[in-house]
C-alpha cells in the first residue's frame, strides 16, 4: 500500500460522484437516492508565470456559477494544509467579488503555516452552506491491520479538540460478512445526535464506507459534516464542508477509470463540447498525489520523478536541505532508510541534504543521470572549510547488476571531478551484490586517476559502521577494498 493525501476538490468530487453509485454493504432503511447533482468545486491553479487576475477571470467562464446573484462562499487553500481556520487561511459567507479579492491578496504569496512555509498556489472556491454551531459532526474513516475504524462525534467543526478521546468508534473487520448492522452503528456512533436523523447519518455512514472501500481509500476525514433538518425536522440534508483524505496509489490500475470519471467534465457539471454529449468510462484527468504543503518538488526532484515515470526501475530523490554538506546516493531503498539514520544518530541530521535510492536494476545511463543531478546538487550548495561528504552505498544487491550501475556513476564523476576537489568532497563507497568487485575495482581506479578523495569498502564494512567512520573519525578493522 501507498496511501498518498489528495486535493480536497479531488476527494470531494470522488465522493461525490461514487456515493449514489458505490455498492452498498448494508442496504438502507431510506429508499435509493437519485444519483448527486454535480458538485459546485471551484478548483483555482495559480501558475508562476501566470497574472493571478487572468486566472480569476477565466474561473468566471469555467464556472458561471460563481456569478449567481447574492450568491455566498468559501474560500482556502487546496494544498493539504491542516487547520486552515486557525491559520487564517479560510473565507466563510464571502460574494465572490470578496471571495476573489481574498484569493488575490494570497495566490502566489509565500505563507508559513505552523512550521512550514509554502507558496500558495492551488485554492478551491465552493458555495457557503449557512448552518447552526450544533449542526456540525465529525466523522473518520481509517484503516489499520486489524480493519477499518469508523469515528464519529456530534461535536464538529473548528474546535473539534481531541478527537481520538471523544469521539465514538466501530471496527469494521476485514470481512464484511461481519459488517455490523443497522441498529449496531446508529446505537454506537450516534448516542449523542438527534433521533430523527439517526436513518439519515447511518446511510450516509454506509454509503461513505462503501466509497471508501471501493475507491481504495486508506484515510476520510470530513470536518465540519453538516447535517441541516428539514422544515418540520423529519429528515435532513448531509453536506461535507471540509475533507482530507488519503488513497492507495498502488490501486491506480484497479481504480484509476474510477478516480478519473469523477472528475471528468460530465460529472462537475462543465462543458463537454466536442464530446458529443458522451462520457466514456475513463473520461477524465487521471488522478495526481501533489506534494506536502512546503514541500513542492524542485526542478531536479520533479525530474527525477519524471525518469522514475519512465521505468520499471525505481529513481527517488527528496532534497531535505539544499544547504547541508552531506550527500547520499545509495542503491535500494532499505539501505537510504540505514544511511539517512545513521547519519542523524551520529549527530548530522541537520547536515543531511537529501534522501533517496535507486534500485531495481537500472541502466547505466538511468544511474548516470540520476548520479549526475545528485552531484549537480552537492556542487550548487554552498561550499564548506570542513569540506563535503558524498557516501555511494547500497546494501547487497540481488540483481542490480553493481558493475553496470557503477559505470553510470564514474561517468558523473568524471564530468566534474575538478569541481569535487575544489568543494573538498570525500567519497565514502560500500557496496555489494552481483558484480560489486568489478565495480568497486573501477570506482576505486577512477578515484585515483581523477585525483578524488575516496574510500572504498565492500561488503565487509557494513552500512551503518561506514556513517562514524565517515563522519566521526571512528576507528574501523575493516580495510579497503583491494588491500591486502
Amino acid at each position: 500500500m501507498s496511501a498518498k493525501s489528495v486535493l480536497e476538490a479531488d476527494g470531494k468530487a470522488i465522493l461525490n460522484y461514487h456515493l449514489t453509485r458505490s455498492p452498498v454493504i448494508k442496504k438502507s432503511t431510506l429508499p435509493p437516492p437519485p444519483h448527486n447533482s454535480p458538485p459546485k468545486l471551484a478548483s483555482l491553479y495559480f501558475p508562476e508565470d501566470v497574472a493571478p487576475e487572468s486566472v480569476l477571470d477565466a474561473a468566471e467562464t469555467t464556472y458561471p456559477w460563481l456569478l449567481a446573484p447574492g450568491a455566498k462562499f468559501v474560500a482556502k487553500p487546496d494544498q493539504l494544509i491542516k487547520r486552515r481556520g486557525k491559520s487564517g487561511l479560510l473565507a466563510l459567507n464571502k460574494t465572490w467579488e470578496e471571495a476573489k479579492q481574498w484569493v488575490l491578496e494570497r495566490a502566489g504569496k509565500p505563507v508559513k503555516v505552523e512550521t512550514v512555509t509554502g507558496t500558495l498556489r492551488q485554492f478551491l472556491v465552493e458555495p457557503f452552506v449557512p448552518h447552526k454551531q450544533e449542526e456540525e459532526y465529525y466523522v473518520n474513516i481509517h484503516s489499520l491491520r486489524e480493519g477499518d475504524y469508523i469515528l464519529f462525534t456530534h461535536e464538529g467543526g473548528v474546535d473539534v479538540g481531541d478527537v481520538d478521546a471523544k469521539a465514538k468508534k466501530i471496527l469494521i473487520p476485514v470481512d464484511l460478512k461481519e459488517y455490523p448492522s443497522n441498529e449496531e452503528i446508529a446505537a454506537t456512533l450516534l448516542p449523542d445526535v438527534p433521533k430523527f436523523v439517526h436513518n439519515v447519518l447511518v446511510d450516509f455512514i454506509n454509503r461513505l464506507y462503501a466509497v471508501y472501500v471501493d475507491c481504495q481509500f486508506t484515510y476520510l476525514e470530513i470536518n465540519p459534516l453538516v447535517v441541516v433538518p428539514n422544515a418540520d425536522a423529519t429528515s435532513a440534508s448531509v453536506h461535507f464542508l471540509d475533507l482530507a483524505a488519503k488513497i492507495d496509489q498502488t490501486a491506480e490500475f484497479e481504480c484509476g477509470a474510477k478516480w478519473a470519471i469523477a472528475r471528468g467534465p460530465a460529472a462537475l457539471g462543465l462543458s463537454t463540447a466536442g464530446s458529443g454529449g458522451k462520457v466514456d468510462i475513463d473520461a477524465g484527468p487521471p488522478l495526481e498525489f501533489p506534494a506536502p504543503f512546503g514541500r513542492e518538488l524542485s526542478k531536479e526532484e520533479a525530474y527525477i520523478a519524471a525518469l522514475d515515470a519512465k521505468t520499471g526501475a525505481s529513481l527517488k530523490l527528496t532534497v531535505l536541505n539544499a544547504d547541508g554538506r552531506i550527500w547520499t546516493l545509495v542503491a535500494g531503498g532499505g539501505a537510504s532508510v540505514v544511511y539517512a539514520d545513521a547519519i542523524a544518530a551520529a549527530g548530522f541530521g541537520e547536515e543531511l541534504a537529501n534522501y533517496g535510492e535507486y534500485s531495481g536494476a537500472p541502466t547505466e545511463t538511468q544511474t548516470y543521470h540520476y548520479a549526475r543531478t545528485v552531484i549537480d546538487l552537492l556542487l550548487r550548495a554552498p561550499a564548506r572549510e570542513e569540506g563535503k561528504v558524498l557516501f555511494i552505498g547500497g546494501g547487497i544487491a540481488n540483481f542490480t547488476n553493481v558493475a553496470s550501475t557503477f559505470k553510470g556513476v564514474i561517468r558523473a564523476l568524471r564530468e566534474v571531478a575538478p569541481q569535487l576537489v575544489d568543494h573538498k568532497t570525500k567519497i565514502w563507497v560500500r557496496r555489494a551484490g552481483p558484480n560489486y568487485q568489478e565495480g568497486l575495482k573501477n570506482i576505486k581506479a577512477a578515484g585515483d586517476e581523477l585525483k578524488l578523495d575516496i574510500k572504498v569498502y565492500g561488503p565487509e564494512m557494513g552500512v551503518a559502521e561506514i556513517v562514524p567512520v565517515a563522519l566521526l573519525g571512528a576507528e574501523t578493522k575493516v580495510k579497503e577494498y583491494g588491500e591486502a
